[in-house]
């Protein structure tokens, strides 16, 4: 195998045995298998359009098939093969309506998948930069993938993205491919970021409502409990409708945090906080939890044997040793009577903590106090704002962005969206005027909002350029949906944004050098310096 997609790539330079995810040489092959069916089946519905067939179920497939590859995804190699060939199915069946003539062999088995994914993978490209920019590019289709496949859930689609996934996607299987080709598809997906996100929200707030700042319990309450985690906000009402009047209470974890923001969930009494923090963190909380665990997307950690019997996957997510809840059908909900039946059965969740947290600072809130922003701006009330939003992951480096918020002047705002925020969220860092010092924007989908601010306030206060802001950037990375956001930022024209706790692996030399010339990317250094530079807008 080799992988290098997400932060914890080995030395900073790739997994080659085994993933620091936990992700085994079988699973990262079937994976690149995977992506290559993509391809193919991207390549099919490009003729297929140009002749004026219908694409849709080729751009479905293509986002759910993505979806599976994101890190802490799928840890199941079954249902991995079972997509190829679904993919390969879905291209097969287009394929007839463009190309009658075409002849295809049968599916092959797995130790012969096995053995092509060797002659497709990451380091089937040569020259090192177009293979550096092809991954960053692929890595942000896979961020696309993930949002849309959450907005196409709640009935929101968009056929100018299945057609750039089409286009880039073929795109890669040109071997006379070039690096300002790259670069352009490279920029556009940062164009089709905001779109999507823009889209999710939209499905979002249509959906269940606009975001309201609320105060969320981190306790736990004396009634047995479910813990919903990843960023499924479809399969959170499917589960709260299902648990209504049996007793059973929900709590969300992770990337689920922000729901408890949101008016829909709110009118269920059952829906009683956030317990725990960050991901990487669940092999413990999960076991104190002591009810079922609902995995609905990536974040996943392989399970311990304390709660592996209680975890239950579903979506893309997946692990071959935990039972899967299988997908929604004709509309209706998906059946989670199994696990409120165990919910029933055990303890209620140990107590990790007490209190509360703040979220609900989406765009809508935010704009709604644009006014009272720019008032306590010009009063110097608030010098500056600190977008400190993406991932959180368990290295001890990434300790740099609490120590970060700790230090910041009192006048500055900490804007933040994603799991980074559990490195800061639950610090006692108090209040400006109105607004805590923490503004949780909700998931990492939800940098849109941020984003949104920063453009509002750059035409109320009639600036030629939206880095004139008082505005810095200091982003923690970790997987592919935090690259679609990075590529988002820059497309939207924001520079000076500090990344870390590393550069990712996937960067050649070049290229890097490219973004830092480009786009004034920045490594992360040490909090004191970092802090300095941008409170002085460097």
């Amino acid at each position: 195998m080799f992988c290098y997609q997400c932060q914890e790539a080995l030395h900073n330079k790739g997994c080659e045995k085994v993933g620091v995810c936990g992700k085994k040489s079988d699973t990262a092959d079937f994976q690149d298998l995977l992506i290559h069916a993509c391809k193919k089946l991207a390549e099919t519905a490009l003729i297929a359009q140009k002749k004026e067939v219908f694409t849709r179920k080729a751009g479905e497939t293509i986002i759910k098939a993505l979806f599976y590859t994101i890190t802490n995804a799928s840890f199941d190699d079954e249902r991995i093969r079972e997509m190829i060939i679904e993919v390969c199915d879905v291209r097969k069946e287009l394929a007839k309506e463009v190309q009658p003539d075409a002849k295809y062999k049968d599916h092959p088995t797995p130790d012969q998948m096995l053995q092509r994914a060797k002659e497709v993978g990451v380091l089937s490209t040569s020259d090192e930069d177009i293979r550096s920019l092809t991954e960053l590019l692929i890595y942000g289709l896979k961020g696309i993938a993930a949002y849309a496949e959450h907005s196409y859930a709640l009935g929101y689609t968009s056929p100018e993205i299945e057609s750039y996934m089409f286009k880039a996607l073929a795109k890669t299987l040109d071997e006379k491919r070039q690096k300002d080709e790259m670069v352009q598809l490279v920029m556009e997906c940062g164009e089709m970021g905001v779109k999507i996100m823009a889209l999710l929200d939209e499905a979002n707030t249509k959906t269940y409502g606009e975001q309201e700042p609320t105060a969320v319990s981190i306790g736990a309450g004396n009634n047995p409990g479910i813990l919903i985690s990843g960023h499924d906000l479809r399969d959170l009402a499917d589960l709260l409708e299902q648990t209504k009047g049996t007793g059973v209470d929900v709590y969300t974890h992770g990337e689920m945090l922000p729901a408890n923001a949101y008016p829909y969930f709110k009118k269920y009494s059952n829906l009683i906080g956030n317990y725990g923090g960050s991901w990487w963190q669940q092999q413990k909380e999960f076991a104190s939890f002591n009810g079922p665990i609902l995995m609905t997307t990536n974040c996943l950690v392989s399970p311990l044997p304390a709660y592996k019997d209680r975890l239950f996957t579903t979506g893309v997510a997946g692990f071959s040793e935990t039972k899967h809840i299988p997908d929604r059908k004709n509309g209706e909900m998906k059946d989670f009577s199994e696990i409120i039946e165990l919910a029933k059965k055990c303890p209620s969740p140990v107590k990790l903590e007490e209190g509360h947290i703040y979220s609900g600072f989406a765009k809508d809130t935010l704009l709604a106090n644009k006014d009272k922003i720019i008032d306590a701006v010009s009063k110097g009330l608030i010098k500056r704002f600190v977008v400190m939003a993406g991932c959180d992951g368990r290295m001890s480096d990434r300790s740099y962005f609490t120590e970060v918020a700790q230090q910041l002047p009192e006048d500055t705002i900490i804007m933040t969206a994603g799991c980074a925020k559990y490195r800061y969220n639950k610090l006692p860092l108090g209040k400006i005027g109105d607004f805590p010092r923490v503004l949780d924007a909700g998931q990492c989908n939800d940098s849109y909002s941020l984003a949104v601010l920063a453009l509002s306030l750059k035409d109320v206060l009639e600036l030629d350029d939206i880095n004139q802001l008082p505005i810095s950037f200091d982003l923690a990375w970790y997987e592919q949906k935090a690259v679609l956001v990075l590529l988002a930022l820059l497309y939207l024209g924001f520079k000076n944004i500090r990344l870390g706790p590393t550069l990712p692996a996937f960067l050649s030399p070049k290229i890097a050098q490219f973004l830092v010339e480009n786009f004034d990317i920045k490594p992360i250094k040490d909090p004191g310096s970092d802090i300095d530079a941008m409170i002085q807008g460097l």
